[in-house]
């Protein structure tokens, strides 16, 4: 018998359900507001940008910068304004994994974004890019952890 895939962190399964669950109309809302909940970079980052890591699969210029305090993970993303969707996800993967464990977050599946309902909204393109974020957040988290 084989294990079941590894279940979502718990805010990240709560937010995944509510997109799953929304119409399409809303699902974009809901994107387009976790655009707007996204925390500013720190400043020592700003003023520093040679620490934050360029994900140069999206379209959009994205930057993201992990720290670890006590064994959970912080996560900062810089991510323009004109790049609302991705902003979006950015919003989406902050509010999910703030705080988790190394281990919660590389056990998200790397797909997990696909199954929210967002291929209805975003172009393919900018999807291979929330791919590509995932798998950068994930391997500066193996980075900082030693994972």
């Amino acid at each position: 018998m084989t294990d079941p895939a590894p279940a979502l962190p718990p805010k990240l399964e709560a937010i995944a359900t509510m997109f799953k669950s929304a119409p399409k109309p809303l699902r974009l809302q809901a994107l387009l507001e976790y655009s707007k909940k996204l925390p500013p970079v720190p400043e020592k980052y700003l003023e520093h940008p040679e620490f934050m890591q360029a994900v140069p699969e999206c379209a959009s210029p994205f930057f993201l910068v992990t720290e670890q305090d006590e064994g959970n993970v912080k996560m900062f993303f810089k991510v323009p304004a004109e790049a609302p969707t991705v902003r979006g996800y950015a919003g989406i993967l902050t509010e999910g994994l703030q705080g988790a464990t190394p281990e919660e977050i590389l056990n998200v599946p790397d797909q997990f974004y696909m199954e929210m309902g967002l291929s209805d909204l975003i172009t393919p393109m900018r999807l291979r890019g929330m791919g590509a974020i995932l798998h950068r957040l994930k391997n500066a988290v193996r980075e900082n952890s030693g994972a």
